[in-house]
């Protein structure tokens, strides 16, 4: 079961706890990203391990699995659009050379399209099929050589900040949401744990906690947010309050 929501009823210093953790985080998960697309199709089990010991330092073993793996799905889902987008190109590419074979006006048939109907579209066929070779052509390269291009925060959200009239925000309004959009919180749930993981707890109450990542917070410490209110605090991972 997954559990993807948002966190109401928050205090001025949970939200800054929570965009602290999520900036810090965001940032490693970038950082990491970039490793993994670097290291293309050589990457291996080693890399992995390379990666996740890197990220431990700034953060924890657990965040760090968290982002690796996080990193990892991202990738492959890339190949998988990369691939994807390969198989369209290729089908577009042998329809417009098949409807370019036969004569101008050639009428189909249930099976197969005929001809273009006019010489003025044939001739604009012909040069949209040589921009769709040369597509074809660079992506089959990437894909390849092993390279993706990802863009964390969404590349819909990237191409937006140069039309920001027609997206009715302004710089400060995309900026908050590019902000947003890059941070990393997030953690897969493990078999035999209490409420989820040692990372992020769900308590059957609704209670919400977060192991804190190193510079964010003391070695072993959480942040929790209950229901009721006059509850909340910073609570060690032995899961005895402190005052």
């Amino acid at each position: 079961m997954a559990i993807r929501d948002r966190l109401k009823g928050l205090t001025p210093q949970d939200e800054k706890v929570l965009r602290l953790v999520g900036d810090h985080l965001g940032s490693l998960a970038s950082g990491d990203l970039k490793a993994r697309c670097a290291a293309g199709l050589d990457h291996d089990t080693g890399q992995w391990a390379d990666r996740k010991r890197a990220i431990t330092v700034d953060a924890s073993s657990r965040w760090a699995g968290s982002i690796t793996k996080a990193t990892h799905d991202q990738w492959a889902l890339a190949r998988r659009s990369q691939l994807a987008h390969i198989r369209d190109l290729e089908a577009a590419v042998a329809m417009i050379t098949h409807r370019l074979s036969l004569p101008v006006g050639e009428k189909g048939t249930k099976k197969a399209p005929g001809g273009y109907r006019s010489a003025q579209e044939w001739f604009a066929k012909t040069r949209r099929l040589h921009l769709l070779q040369d597509r074809l052509e660079h992506q089959r390269a990437d894909h390849q050589a092993g390279r993706v291009r990802i863009v964390r925060g969404g590349k819909k959200l990237l191409r937006t900040r140069h039309n920001l009239d027609a997206a009715e925000l302004t710089k400060a309004e995309w900026r908050e949401k590019w902000q947003a959009g890059r941070r990393f919180l997030a953690a897969d749930g493990e078999s035999g744990k209490r409420y989820g993981n040692e990372t992020i707890r769900v308590t059957p109450e609704g209670e919400v906690s977060i192991k804190l990542p190193v510079p964010v917070g003391a070695p072993g410490q959480r942040r929790a947010r209950p229901v009721r209110p006059g509850r909340e605090g910073v609570v060690p991972a032995s899961g005895r309050p402190v005052a």
